[in-house]
């Protein structure tokens, strides 16, 4: 539980930082600090993904983001499907997706609206543009 509760302040205190650095005006020590204070990371793991951040504006709230999304997906696919629900399938829908997020979100919801069944393209393209199946 530890190691979960500690990526969770991980990702939260990314986002806090990413801010800081691109809206705010914060040095680079200055996020390094921040991390250093609240998370449970190593200076020299602090420093390197802060040089990241410094580099990659936004990268650290693209990662949240798509991590709630398919959270999200996950609980709705798992309510609409209750016992027919299939954490492995759900995983290689998502897995076999490409594209965006929205892209990834169309496929899984033409997934759930065939009953959690697996889907050749023709299909997932005709349940997309049906928005149903």
């Amino acid at each position: 539980r530890y190691g979960h509760y500690s990526l969770e302040i991980f990702r939260a205190s990314r986002l806090v930082v990413d801010t800081g650095l691109h809206a705010l005006g914060w040095t680079r020590q200055e996020a390094v600090d921040y991390l250093i204070n609240h998370t449970a990371m190593t200076t020299v793991k602090v420093e390197n993904e802060v040089d990241r951040y410094i580099t990659m504006p936004g990268q650290a709230l693209a990662y949240k983001v798509g991590q709630l999304k398919l959270m999200d997906l996950r609980y709705k696919a798992a309510s609409v499907l209750g016992d027919e629900f299939d954490i492995k399938k759900f995983h290689d829908v998502v897995l076999d997706s490409v594209g965006p997020l929205d892209l990834v979100e169309d496929e899984v919801n033409a997934w759930v609206n065939a009953g959690g069944k697996k889907l050749d393209v023709v299909r997932v393209i005709q349940c997309i543009k049906l928005w149903s199946c």
